[in-house]
């Protein structure tokens, strides 16, 4: 099995274990969604959804974001991590697109990278969930399971990995892919407690095979 036909084998069985992998960050608009990414960062989707739920209620604009003190702005996020330094990054942010973008989240990758808070990540979750342009953003769960799976290796970076998989991957499955590989592990295939017992993707994953190995012998003991 050569590395196309492997990745063509990994697609299609994420693809029948998370059929509907989606971006699970609520949001309505774009604006909303880069708020949200930027606030997930070292912080689990669940939470980012809590806090949300309210802000997005009292802020809809960049200028309502601007309307307030910083103080009150951390408050209203004080449950996120690094909630500081996101609520600056957020009122940064805003001025910009008030100032540069009349107020619209840029429809380009260049553009978001240049907002505060806004790094590759965030930028290609925006422009595949906002803008429908076809991205793979590598966040902690795709990096994981792209190198247990031997599609990236161990000491690769998050560029390299992304690149190899925009490499692997057809680019109309991109966007779709990355939202499966993050309900792969999230859902399956966790940093802690990994499901490899179950997994149908052991055969091909050394990392799986090493974590059996010990439940193996302890077994074989068992039995003498």
């Amino acid at each position: 099995m050569n590395a196309k036909q492997k990745t063509r084998h990994i697609l299609d069985i994420i693809a029948e274990m998370f059929p509907d992998a989606h971006c699970e960050l609520r949001h309505d608009n774009p604006f909303e969604l880069t708020i949200a990414v930027l606030l997930s960062a070292q912080c689990t989707d669940e939470t980012v959804n809590k806090v949300t739920a309210d802000l997005f209620r009292k802020y809809k604009t960049p200028q309502d974001y601007l309307s307030v003190e910083l103080e009150e702005l951390e408050q209203d996020i004080r449950r996120i991590g690094l909630f500081r330094s996101k609520a600056s990054n957020i009122q940064k942010l805003s001025r910009i697109l008030i100032d540069k973008y009349d107020g619209d989240v840029p429809r380009t990758h260049d553009g978001l990278v240049e907002l505060p808070g806004v790094g590759r990540k965030t930028a290609n979750v925006v422009m595949s969930n906002a803008f429908d342009v076809p991205a793979i953003a590598v966040d902690t769960h795709v990096e994981r399971v792209s190198k247990r799976l031997g599609l990236a290796k161990a000491d690769d970076t998050v560029l390299i990995v992304e690149q190899k998989l925009m490499k692997l991957v057809p680019r109309d499955e991109w966007t779709l892919t990355h939202h499966r590989l993050i309900f792969f592990g999230r859902y399956h295939c966790k940093a802690q407690n990994p499901q490899c017992a179950i997994c149908p993707l052991l055969d091909i994953c050394k990392e799986g095979k090493k974590r059996m190995k010990p439940a193996n012998k302890t077994k074989n003991k068992s039995s003498n």
